[in-house]
């Protein structure tokens, strides 16, 4: 059994091959114990930094790249302590065989490492989502996940970078070097991306809307539903999803209509010129009830001209910042009720009766 195990194949012998497998079906069959234990004791420091964290979230998010990540650390640190056989090291494109095995475990290596990061800024930024939404103002919630896509993108240039210099053995610092001529370019052509980038900064610390505001820019009307680094999605009142440039949100005129105080109707009505004056005095005082209800904070009812075509009577009024169906609802009935009132008066709009002529030609 001994000379068996001590017999070499490919430049190990079989008792190397049987501790290498049998070390890497360990750690694949018990990875979610281990990943468990390690969580656990990933767990342990955050609670320390953060208290009342719930457990269960955090390795749920954990757990899966931590057991993954542990399976490829141990595989690659096995499988290094063994010779690569030199029959199976053949040239491929002036790459071995075996360089181009250790550039594929490296790859996985780093990436596996970043994906386990990645989920601990998603836990982190859960963290801060539950304190923000003990506050009242969103404008935490929104500054969140603006950071957390920032944060992301910072560890993915990271990981890339450590993946071309350790599975490529490329110099990054010469690299980065070569890269900024060539990236005075790029952000010449990416300079609109740029821009939005800069914009999005000034819309978070600026604060113009947050998250949740109902607002107008550009003819687009609608609640913002989501800031990220290049654009700002508004749903609109036709339920459709826009998408707008950050740069566009910050040099437009920007009209945040959640932050007035008051929601604005007006009325107006085209009489004809035939209306006695004393019912004209019916008919304002009767406006006058019908927009002085309860919903109305304040109102206006004039005479406001007359003109060779009519006599012109308008009428503003002035609601809390209401819900927009509400307000709607409001405003139809004030002009429905200005419609019965003009009947039940006899008052006809202007042009309302048109006499028509035949005339014959001769």
């Amino acid at each position: 059994m001994n000379d068996f195990l001590n017999e070499v194949w490919g430049g190990n012998p079989v008792r190397s091959y049987l501790i290498v497998a049998a070390v890497i079906l360990f750690v694949w069959l018990f990875r979610s114990f281990i990943s468990r234990y390690f969580a656990g004791l990933l767990f342990g420091i955050v609670h320390r930094i953060w208290k009342n964290v719930d457990k269960p979230a955090f390795t749920s998010l954990v757990i899966k790249p931590m057991g993954f990540f542990l399976l490829i650390l141990v595989s690659v640190a096995a499988l290094y302590k063994l010779n690569f056989p030199e029959e199976l090291n053949e040239t491929i494109y002036r790459y071995s065989i075996k360089e181009i095995l250790q550039s594929v475990g490296t790859v996985i290596l780093i990436v596996s490492f970043f994906e386990l990061l990645l989920r601990l800024i998603d836990f982190i930024a859960l963290i801060l989502e539950k304190k923000a939404n003990l506050t009242p103002d969103q404008s935490d919630n929104q500054l969140i996940v603006f950071f957390k896509d920032f944060f992301k993108v910072i560890l993915v240039i990271i990981g890339t970078m450590l993946v071309l210099r350790f599975a490529f053995g490329l110099d990054v610092g010469g690299l980065l070097t070569g890269l900024s001529i060539v990236g005075a370019a790029i952000a010449l052509a990416l300079r609109e991306s740029l821009e939005n980038l800069i914009a999005s900064f000034i819309i978070f610390f600026d604060k113009p809307f947050i998250t949740g505001d109902l607002v107008k820019v550009n003819a687009i009307i609608g609640t913002v539903e989501r800031i990220g680094l290049r654009s700002t999605r508004i749903r609109t009142d036709q339920k459709t999803y826009v998408t707008v440039p950050n740069k566009q949100m910050v040099d437009s005129v920007l009209d945040n209509l959640s932050l007035r105080t008051q929601r604005r109707g007006d009325l107006r009505l085209d009489i004809g010129l035939q209306t006695p004056p004393a019912s004209i005095e019916q008919l304002l005082e009767g406006i006058r009830k019908i927009v002085g209800r309860e919903e109305v904070e304040e109102y206006n009812v004039n005479l406001s001209e007359i003109s060779s075509q009519a006599i012109v009577i308008v009428s503003d009024y002035y609601t809390a910042p209401i819900g927009i169906k509400e307000f709607f609802t409001i405003r139809q009935e004030i002009n429905l009720a200005a419609l019965k009132l003009m009947e039940e008066l006899k008052i006809e709009v202007a042009g309302a009766s048109t006499d028509v002529k035949l005339v014959s030609s001769r």
